[in-house]
């Protein structure tokens, strides 16, 4: 068996392993970085991702600041909240307050090409700190500018001045890495950590096209792995719903879970493994490890369509699914269980929709969808073509048709379809929706034939939950002991377990990854 010898073994070439390796590098250790999928096709939720994340003015309030990161991080001084548990979220909080202002500079610093564009500032302006918190949220480019129709447009390929949101942020990373001459091993797959008898973690144990290979890691391992979206014996112990395949993430399709099985059997304990940064998503029959593969659906909350459930009701509103702060939330109401019926009514919810939509662009991020294989052409036809949307000339046949669907389970009701949408376009005439306060920029009615449905599940990029972690990200047991030299930073053991904003996957990777890289770093050397 082949054998490498390091400092450190960073495991996962996404945001969180690349922020720790080039952090444990510049604290003077020696590090590799393991990606398990090959090179010319790997593609990690960063990459897939819009590119955005949190990084507050440097000359904001800290203590501002720090008030809103524990209320993110756990509900903390929120008024009729109890705080839910958290692993020390204050000391999380001053380690955000330290670290977050200075993410877009560490970003900036590894390329100065980089560029960013600010797009949001908080989301929630009645958690405490917000209003001096500076708090920002910017998005990767390396063309100084940045459009939504950017997200529609994979530019994996493209020059590096053409590069836009997630392939901007890689391509920065990547750059990052190359300056330091930090080796990444690509087609290499961890399989279990190494340890002492006195449980301290001294490496990995890989396999390769060639074969295995044994890393020895004389300070430590960081975990990087991302969660479980592509696990279906994860989904099943984790999360809520009718089964797994209730569920359509649309990150990487090679988030397997590795790393939380791995620490597992090294004896660690579990946090939230249920929390999901998900709303609503469209998924098709195309599959991944047996789940079908989801797709980012932003055209939810446009004008001339509506959401309803199983039945034809609407039951929320639809801009709530599509736009912070509850975008990565709003998988609690989705999933939400009927205790008299004893059924989930809202999955699968339907997005229906008339002709206006459906010519005005692509519904998904096509982009993103293209890393799956899954062609979305701009003008949708490919998905009706392919039955992944459905189509009738009136509502009535629509609704026929939506019942014949084998996850409707024969529950849509032409009738209260109808009804449903010819309230939705009278609130549309009027401007104002009576039922759930829609936005009325975001009004327009269902009423242009053929029209179209397609069915949305509880999904989103990806999962939150998993691996118990100190704020210093070292992984405890069931004890809250820490794992000697075990770390694991991002979607693993995410610190967002109460709230959470867009970008702020990203935003604790860079953070969080310079904290494990740097106590990873100082951990002394084994003999």
């Amino acid at each position: 068996m082949r054998v490498i010898d390091t400092d450190v073994v960073v495991l996962g070439f996404g945001a969180a392993g690349a922020c720790t390796a080039i952090a444990a590098h510049d604290a003077g250790a020696d590090v590799v970085l393991v990606e398990k999928q090959p090179e010319a096709t790997h593609h990690s939720n960063t990459r897939m991702s819009s590119g955005g994340y949190h990084s507050p003015d440097p000359a904001g309030d800290r203590d501002a600041l720090r008030a809103y990161a524990r209320a993110m991080f756990s509900g903390e001084g929120l008024p009729q909240v109890l705080p839910a548990e958290s692993n020390a979220a204050s000391e999380l909080a001053d380690l955000w307050a330290e670290y977050a202002p200075q993410n877009e500079p560490f970003m900036r610093g590894l390329d100065p090409d980089y560029d960013t564009v600010r797009i949001a500032s908080v989301a929630f302006p009645q958690f405490p700190g917000a209003a001096a918190s500076g708090y920002a949220v910017v998005r990767s480019t390396y063309s100084g500018s940045h459009d939504e129709k950017s997200q529609f447009r994979n530019t994996r390929t493209a020059s590096k001045t053409e590069k836009q949101v997630g392939e901007a942020f890689h391509a920065c990373l990547s750059t990052g890495l190359a300056a330091r001459d930090i080796p990444v091993h690509y087609g290499t797959r961890a399989r279990s950590l190494l340890a002492d008898a006195d449980g301290s973690i001294a490496g990995v144990v890989a396999e390769t096209d060639g074969g295995p290979v044994t890393y020895r890691a004389r300070r430590g391992v960081v975990l990087t792995t991302g969660g479980y979206e592509y696990s279906r014996r994860m989904r099943d112990a984790f999360l809520d719903g009718p089964g797994v395949d209730a569920w359509a993430f649309y990150g990487t399709s090679e988030n397997t879970g590795d790393g939380i099985e791995m620490a597992l059997r090294a004896g660690a304990g579990l946090s939230k493994a249920g929390s999901v940064a998900a709303h609503l998503a469209c998924a098709v029959p195309v599959r991944r490890h047996g789940l079908r593969i989801g797709l980012s659906t932003p055209s939810i909350g446009r004008p001339n369509a509506i959401v309803v459930d199983a039945r034809g009701r609407r039951y929320a509103s639809e801009r709530r699914i599509s736009k912070d702060p509850s975008r990565y939330i709003f998988y609690r109401d989705a999933v939400q269980f009927d205790t008299e019926a004893l059924n989930y009514p809202r999955v699968p919810s339907w997005m229906v929709f008339d002709t206006t939509l459906l010519q005005r662009g692509p519904l998904v991020r096509n982009a993103a969808a293209s890393y799956n294989g899954i062609v979305w052409s701009d003008d949708n036809s490919e998905a009706v073509a392919q039955g992944w949307i459905l189509s009738a000339p009136t509502l009535a046949e629509l609704a026929i048709k939506i019942a014949a669907h084998a996850d409707n389970l024969g529950q849509m009701e032409a009738v209260t379809l109808a009804d449903t949408v010819s309230r939705y376009n009278q609130f549309c005439r009027d401007g104002n929706d009576l039922d759930f306060a829609r936005e009325p920029d975001s009004l327009g009615p269902v009423e242009t034939g053929p029209f179209y449905a397609m069915p949305l599940y509880p999904g989103g990029p990806n999962t939150k939950g998993g691996l118990r972690a100190n704020p210093r990200r070292q992984v405890l047991d069931w004890q809250d002991r820490p794992i000697p030299r075990l770390y694991a930073v991002g979607e693993i053991a995410s610190v967002f377990q109460f709230a959470y904003q867009g970008g702020g996957n990203l935003a604790e990777c860079i953070a969080f990854g310079r904290v494990a890289g740097n106590a990873v770093a100082r951990e002394h050397v084994r003999p």
